[in-house]
């Protein structure tokens, strides 16, 4: 799969999710193998060019993390001009625009699926990116703002006709946020309308579903957001699939690294690193590490939020999942993964 010169080794990639796709999530994730792709978490394209701290730092990847296509959001075509000449300064493969969020505080600034209610200034926003980088410039967008206003198909040819590389169509629309279901009719429909590569995203849980959408739909690529909280190996996973392969099970021990593993990335995060590890913005290099004071605390908060997911469908998984928002220690935490996934998890090198 190629996106404008960049080439894919898989057509399966990480979807953004704010607070969750952190680049220690996605660095597992890659570790695993199968995933083509990963993008950040949504950045404020006014944070980027005002060089706010949190924003920087939301925008960081690592070299092992490619290709990776950071995410900005933003309703100002010159900021987000700005943003993306920002985001190839930093060697990121692709800037991705946020079209798809349905938050009220990101839409009410005419940002995320807002845009899609305005689709003549969206094309606007899309035209100065494009204009402004050479890097690939893609959309991540949903079906449309509400039932009466599913207008996907249309917007795609739009901001195809202005330069944009690739786009991806969550088929939900903002009114519906992450309640009933995608729809991949739609999404097909959209794939068949434009030139340029769709990637369907919404309802991929298991890598059955992956293989599926990816024969069924007419798509590309297929974009996985919830599905991969719960199971970091559904990347690799479709891989088999698609080639007719066994799919191989994951062991409880093998969850368990999984948690270790994480929770060492997280301690670890702007800590210990090789200079050069990281990719920053500009600026970012003199950002106080939001983990300096309370770093405990703040590992805990972000493997409790994957808690909440990865515990889904374990046996077991809810008693898991209390044990993890009950521990109030890192050491309490890897307690709790060592007596869940015992034996063979507490293998994971304790830092």
């Amino acid at each position: 799969m190629k996106i404008g010169n960049l080439t894919l080794a898989h057509p399966v990639g990480l979807a953004p999710m704010a607070g969750m796709t952190d680049t220690a999530f996605r660095r597992l994730v890659k570790r695993k193998g199968g995933c083509g792709l990963v993008v950040t978490e949504m950045v404020s394209s006014e944070g980027l060019v005002r060089g706010i701290d949190r924003t920087l730092e939301y925008a960081e990847y690592t070299e092992e993390e490619r290709p990776v296509s950071v995410q900005i959001f933003g309703g100002d075509p010159a900021v987000m001009a700005d943003a993306a000449r920002i985001v190839e300064g930093m060697g990121a493969d692709i800037v991705d625009i946020n079209m798809g969020c349905p938050v009220p505080k990101i839409a009410k600034h005419n940002a995320g699926c807002s845009l899609m209610r305005e689709p003549s200034h969206a094309a606007s926003v899309v035209r100065a990116m494009t204009r402004a980088v050479r890097i690939p410039v893609t959309v991540k967008m949903r079906a449309g703002w509400n039932e009466q206003e599913v207008n996907a198909p249309t917007l795609a040819r739009m901001v195809e006709d202005v330069g944009a590389a690739a786009v991806t169509v969550h088929g939900r629309t903002a009114a519906q946020a992450y309640r009933g279901e995608s729809d991949w009719s739609l999404i097909g429909n959209v794939a068949e309308s434009i030139g340029i590569p769709v990637f369907g995203s919404g309802d991929c849980v298991e890598a059955s579903h992956i293989v599926r959408r990816l024969l069924e739909h007419g798509v590309q690529g297929v974009l996985v957001g919830r599905g991969a909280l719960r199971n970091p190996w559904i990347f690799q996973q479709a891989v088999q699939a698609r080639q007719g392969a066994a799919v191989s099970e994951v062991s409880l021990a093998e969850r368990g690294e999984f948690l270790l593993e994480y929770i060492n990335l997280l301690l670890l995060e702007r800590v210990g690193e090789l200079e050069g590890f990281r990719h920053s913005a500009p600026g970012a290099a003199d950002v106080t590490p939001p983990v300096a004071r309370g770093r405990e605390r703040w590992v805990i908060n972000k493997v409790r939020a994957l808690g909440s997911w990865y515990t889904k469908g374990v046996q077991g998984g809810s008693q898991l999942r209390t044990a993890i928002n009950t521990a109030e220690s890192i050491e309490g935490l890897r307690n709790v993964v060592a007596r869940f996934f015992e034996p063979a998890a507490m293998t994971a090198e304790v830092i």
